[in-house]
């Protein structure tokens, strides 16, 4: 089992992880995939990624197929319906080379919808083809893929029926995978777990006809708390995946209302933080590890209570008088008296 500090070590170092990624640091990830579901949206996480940009100054490319507005923190909005991948793709390349010669800084192109662009493209290779030739070294590239919208149910709308589905491809070619779900229906599916209870289920997977249930009502989610749950998965250039569960609070609007001019970013931290997914246990053995010194950190007590330690102090070991040394040789003979059952043997005597 890890220690403490080993595992304070293994914390630290996850959220110092997703710190660099969301900061597009030493090129973490050249194509981040998010994944959201109708139970809860992926938009503050593109928010976030906006809002870092912009306070290191890297320009922006959002290539909008939901919204009609340019977000505050882009700098180029790009409408994608209506336009063909290879259009797509030669709008986007066309304002990397724009502004300044001394530009030198990064540029965060954000795809908020990537499943009319998968339709549009017709099969893996072209999807690949079209993500592929948006990245540069210079270049890192947020996709947002909404896992539960499905594809129409024809066959030619995404190549052939031996091709794999398109967030197969997307996740293979993803250098990191971000996971978007509710902090209010991770909370209950915890509760039921440790109740030993059927875990509950929303939206689709609730598998009730004409009826979704989102993240429910603004009470349950205030009890559960502010913020997502965000489900980190970065792929390392040496082949080794770093997989962590975080809680990001979004900061509201109202503050920073006063000044449009200042960027504030969310607050992160680790889900096993969170009150209702603190290990009980984890409370009471570093509580016991802190209790003098020099004491091993086991799951059970090893010291004795006073009343222990006098009760073992009065016992009477068996041949206790054999252990003292009477002279003449006379230590460690065997002292025996015999009860009202014993048979007295003369043989045995002389023995």
């Amino acid at each position: 089992m890890p220690s403490s500090t080993q595992q304070s070590h293994a914390r630290s170092h996850s959220l110092l992880l997703l710190q660099k990624l969301l900061n597009l640091r030493d090129s973490a990830s050249p194509l981040t995939l998010v994944l959201d579901t109708l139970e809860q949206s992926a938009a503050p996480v593109v928010h976030e990624f906006l809002s870092r940009a912009k306070i290191s100054k890297s320009k922006t490319i959002y290539l909008s197929s939901s919204l009609l507005r340019k977000p505050s923190c882009a700098d180029i909005f790009i409408k994608a319906w209506g336009k063909t991948p290879d259009a797509l793709r030669a709008e986007i390349s066309s304002h990397y080379s724009s502004g300044s010669a001394g530009h030198l800084h990064k540029i965060l192109v954000v795809i908020d919808g990537l499943n009319g662009i998968a339709r549009a493209a017709g099969s893996s290779s072209n999807l690949s083809l079209f993500l592929s030739g948006l990245i540069t070294p210079a270049v890192s590239l947020v996709a947002v893929y909404h896992a539960d919208v499905p594809l129409p149910p024809n066959s030619s709308s995404f190549g052939s029926e031996y091709e794999p589905h398109p967030l197969t491809t997307l996740c293979h070619l993803a250098t990191a995978v971000l996971r978007v779900a509710s902090l209010y229906q991770a909370v209950e599916r915890r509760r039921a777990r440790n109740r030993s209870l059927q875990e509950p289920e929303w939206g689709l997977a609730e598998g009730r006809e004409g009826v979704l249930v989102g993240l429910g009502s603004a009470e349950k989610r205030s009890a559960a708390g502010e913020g997502l749950v965000l489900e980190m998965e970065l792929r390392r250039r040496s082949g080794r995946a770093v997989a962590e569960k975080f809680v990001l609070v979004p900061r509201s609007a109202a503050a920073g209302a006063q000044d449009s001019s200042k960027v504030q970013t969310s607050r992160l931290y680790l889900l096993s933080d969170h009150p209702a997914f603190r290990d009980p246990s984890d409370i009471d053995q570093g509580g016991a590890a802190g209790e003098g010194d020099g004491e091993m950190g086991t799951t059970f007590n090893l010291g004795l209570t006073e009343k222990q330690r006098r009760d073992r102090e009065g016992i009477v070991l068996p041949y206790f008088d054999a252990q003292t040394d009477i002279g003449a040789g006379e230590g460690g003979r065997i002292l025996y008296e015999m009860g009202r059952e014993d048979d007295f043997d003369d043989e045995e005597d002389e023995i």
